[in-house]
């Protein structure tokens, strides 16, 4: 038995270890420190990404907008972006492209032109000099009115030229 020095306790605490021993208490300690910030960190991070995780699961339109304030928030610690972030994701923007788009897909029906081909027959004005224009449905019906409301309906619709103005006899 080692000689204990004479200014030492005679009975020293379990937490004390033996000089060249491991010191349990500390090894035991580290692994919780790690361990609960590795927790903290996911945590974190988990919360930080709320806006964005909840935008996404509501397909909401404005997700885009919502990830970029989370990322502002997270890179410039500034909080009232990840504020701002979920307060829109809470909030539900109506989608008025996707009725835009049926009005206009419905207007190209009516008017027997394909999907998307409305802007394509537009002429490339050449000429420095303005001239009005009229659609040819317009100088069709003009020219020659249907005898009656059958013949309107037999002829399928045309598309829309674009013709100068000047040209109707």
């Amino acid at each position: 038995m080692p000689e204990v020095h004479p200014a030492a306790a005679h009975h020293l605490p379990s937490f004390i270890t033996a000089p060249g021993e491991t010191d349990v208490l500390m090894v035991a300690m580290s692994v919780i420190l790690l361990l609960s910030i590795l927790m903290f960190g996911s945590l974190f991070f988990r919360l930080h990404t709320m806006p964005e995780r909840m935008a996404h699961r509501g397909h909401k339109i404005q997700f885009e907008i919502v990830a970029v304030l989370g990322l502002l928030a997270l890179f410039t610690h500034i909080h009232l972006f990840w504020v701002a972030g979920l307060l829109l994701a809470l909030i539900d923007i109506p989608d008025f492209g996707g009725s835009l788009s049926r009005i206009a897909g419905s207007t190209e029906k009516l008017a027997g032109i394909g999907p998307s081909e409305g802007a394509v027959d537009v002429p490339h004005q050449t000429a420095a000099v303005d001239v009005p224009y009229q659609t040819v449905a317009v100088v069709e019906r003009e020219a020659a009115a249907p005898t009656t409301p059958g013949d309107a309906l037999a002829s399928p619709p045309r598309s829309p030229e674009r013709v100068p103005a000047r040209t109707r006899s």
